[in-house]
């Protein structure tokens, strides 16, 4: 994790914070100096030994663990009136689940600032099929929720995970012979490193400049295409790659045949691989990260595919739905 001076020092609780984005989160938080805590789920018999291990970093990194559930109100009151700001990293399928989170702000009444679990398309903006437009719609009723309660937010758009696709589409950690592209690999995505996403975050959750706005992640280094992904990829390896097509009606009809999360994948895969993310409009409102904090480095895709070459990420591929 890249050091970088924060601004001023907040008191930050993440919920979700075992979780894929999580981890990132607590990380740049603490490296950003914040006072950093996490709301987890207990610890009991049968949690899993990487949630453990996980919960010992966190100590040793000097974070504040609070165990509970959603469920818990007074707890999850006490808590939130120890912090200045909350960022949920939720999973998507407990998204509305944040509804929980919305009302006990509420009554706690002193945060300054709440960043609800997003970090992909603008959901405002973005039109996708069927499964991942009911994920937009959520994301939505979230939004007018936070608003309705009149709590100071921030909305940030992190378009797509840098370690999660690479992984998905190129699998660096295998020597693989060939590579799928979907439609005609031409549609361009936008790929930002999950570390830089989450400094971005923290940066923004505790800048007056983002309060009720919408961040949007749009570094123009890490605007590609499928097919020049995998360019670049070959250059840095040093030999070719099958390409194998998959036809865009081939992903519309798994989208509508396929079990969740599968469909969900399908439709998810559609919006960022063959329509692309450079369709969405921003308005003059939004503000753009690496504008926002030029004198962050953010990782570009060039340079995170030399990081994938020397040690590439190990994300959890069924993390995300």
């Amino acid at each position: 994790m890249k050091k970088v001076m924060a601004c001023e020092n907040k008191k930050i609780l993440i919920f979700g914070a075992t979780g894929y984005l999580g981890k990132y989160m607590v990380k740049a938080s603490v490296s950003l100096g914040h006072p950093t805590y996490a709301y987890a789920r207990s610890i009991k018999p049968n949690t899993h030994p990487s949630k453990l291990e996980l919960h010992k970093e966190y100590e040793a990194m000097g974070v504040t663990i609070f165990q509970g559930e959603l469920d818990e109100h007074e707890k999850l009151v006490a808590v939130l009136r120890q912090v200045d700001i909350v960022i949920s990293t939720l999973p998507i399928p407990q998204l509305l689940q944040q509804f929980k989170i919305i009302n006990a702000i509420k009554d706690a009444g002193n945060i300054k600032r709440f960043i609800p679990a997003e970090f992909g398309d603008d959901p405002e903006r973005a039109s996708a099929l069927p499964p991942f437009e009911a994920i937009h719609e959520n994301r939505r009723v979230i939004r007018r929720a936070t608003e309705a309660a009149g709590i100071p937010y921030t909305y940030v758009c992190a378009n797509s995970f840098a370690a999660y696709f690479v992984d998905y589409l190129l699998h660096p950690r295998e020597e693989l012979e060939e590579v799928i592209v979907y439609g005609t690999g031409e549609a361009k995505a936008v790929l930002n490193y999950e570390e830089d996403i989450a400094t971005y975050t923290i940066k923004a959750a505790t800048d007056p400049r983002a309060a009720n706005h919408v961040l949007t992640c749009k570094p123009q280094r890490n605007i590609i295409s499928q097919l020049d992904l995998i360019s670049c990829w070959e250059k840095k390896k040093g030999r070719m790659l099958r390409r194998i097509h998959i036809p865009e009606q081939e992903i519309l009809n798994h989208s509508k045949t396929l079990p969740p999360p599968d469909n969900i994948r399908a439709a998810i895969i559609h919006s960022l691989f063959i329509k692309g993310q450079m369709r969405i409009e921003h308005t003059a409102n939004d503000l753009e990260a690496s504008e926002l904090y030029p004198d962050y480095n953010y990782t570009s895709i060039d340079n995170f595919l030399d990081i994938c070459l020397v040690d590439p990420p190990k994300p959890k591929l069924a993390t995300l739905t």
